[in-house]
């Protein structure tokens, strides 16, 4: 059996970043052999990671980086905050920040596979980091920004929120930040509402059907509900009518009017809803959702009254565009 000395646990510790006692363990099983060791380390990474596959990662912390007109944000989640704020993970977050800007990966896949400064790929380092900490640990999020001008903005607070956006020309400071907290803030999912995709829009269209029914069905039952002298809030559901029942609040008899009525008023009404009616109320919320959801038509939330993003931006400059933008939160 090979000697096993201090200073060939702290060789590995710094070619692995491995804890010391996981170094030790590994030169014993490797009997001294370095790179048998570092297999041992990574395959035990390997097997923390398939052990913890089904937990979840959010927390952890975002990073970006910016070089001319190329931006990145990165995203590396862990299932603890205590693992979060340690000095190895905030490192290796910003060692494969640097490694996205320099390389300028296509996606997180080809991310994964970029060599970091010691030549192993992202994805070993993070297996042997997982190996370490005994905790999952996955790249949650890539992004990537090409524009003639870019600004980053980081919640530092949390270190969990982070955007980026992209500007066709340069613009004040001030404004390319406040733009990039809307972005981070508000989590727009375009920036224009051409730019919804038929999928969201069929899906947004279909949710403000069923829900103004819902809604023209309720209004018609709580009508009759009143008129037949019941206070509506108190028979909304089966266990609040059964509770108010029992306080005293509503007589038994009254229990049944109304379930009488929310059955045979609820269906009568939902068999001769108006579809014109309710296909312009739904055409209204899908419209209301795309200007809450599009950057360019949300209010502006540095501006303090009913301002939205576009008008801001033309504010300053009537030539600056949004061209594109990215955003993560490993709160969501």
């Amino acid at each position: 059996m090979a000697n096993i000395t201090a200073a060939d646990v702290m060789k590995l510790r710094k070619m692995t970043s491995a804890g010391m006692m996981d170094c030790k363990n590994a030169l014993i099983e490797a009997d001294g052999d370095f790179q048998k060791a570092v297999d041992i380390i990574r395959e035990k990474g390997k097997l923390v990671a398939a052990k913890r596959a089904d937990r979840e990662t959010s927390e952890g912390a975002v990073e970006s980086r910016i070089h001319g007109n190329k931006g990145i944000l990165v995203a590396l989640g862990c299932e603890t905050d205590f693992v979060a704020r340690t000095e190895g993970f905030q490192a290796l977050v910003q060692s494969i920040a640097d490694v996205a800007i320099k390389e300028f990966p296509a996606d997180t896949d080809a991310l994964k596979a970029c060599k970091m400064a010691n030549g192993e790929t992202v994805e070993k380092e993070i297996e042997v980091f997982t190996g370490k900490t005994g905790e999952k640990l996955s790249l949650v999020y890539y992004g990537r920004v090409e524009a003639p001008f870019i600004y980053t903005y980081l919640h530092k607070l949390t270190g969990k929120l982070g955007a980026l956006v992209g500007f066709n020309k340069e613009v004040p400071e001030d404004l390319a930040k406040g733009i990039a907290m809307q972005v981070a803030s508000m989590n727009p999912i375009g920036i224009y509402p051409e730019d919804c995709s038929q999928e969201i829009l069929d899906r947004e269209y279909k949710v403000a059907v069923e829900k103004t029914k819902e809604e023209l069905v309720q209004k018609a039952i709580d009508a009759a509900l009143n008129k037949a002298g019941i206070n509506p809030s108190h028979v909304d559901s089966e266990a609040h009518i059964d509770s108010n029942t029992a306080k005293g609040w509503i007589t038994p008899e009254q229990a049944e009017q109304a379930r009488t009525i929310i059955k045979t008023v609820g269906e009568e009404k939902a068999a001769s809803l108006p579809a014109p009616m309710v296909e312009n109320i739904a055409k209204g919320r899908v419209q209301k959702f795309l200007k809450e959801s599009t950057l360019t038509e949300q209010e502006y939330q540095m501006a303090g009254d009913k301002t939205i993003v576009k008008d801001a931006i033309a504010k300053v400059d009537k030539e600056a565009k949004v061209v594109d933008f990215k955003r993560i939160s490993l709160s969501d």
